[in-house]
C-alpha cells in the first residue's frame, strides 16, 4: 500500500530532519529512505504506517 503524496511531503527524518523518499519497490519490505547525505537511514513501513523511530531504522550499507 503506497503512502499518500501529501503525507510523504510533510514527513521528515527524525534524526536529521531531511525529507524522506518512498522506496516501496520491494512490497515485502517497504521503507522510507532519508535523503540527507550524511544520514541515509531507512525507516520501515508496516501495514501502511511509517515507523519513524531511529532505533527501528536500518543503517545504510
Amino acid at each position: 500500500m503506497p503512502l499518500e503524496a501529501g503525507l510523504l511531503q510533510i514527513l521528515a527524518c527524525p534524526a536529521c530532519h531531511s525529507p524522506l523518499q518512498d522506496k516501496s519497490a520491494d512490497e515485502t519490505a517497504p521503507e522510507l529512505i532519508c535523503t540527507g547525505q550524511d544520514c541515509g537511514l531507512a525507516y520501515p513501513v508496516r501495514d501502511g504506517i511509517p515507523v519513524l523511530l531511529v532505533d527501528e531504522a536500518r543503517r545504510p550499507a
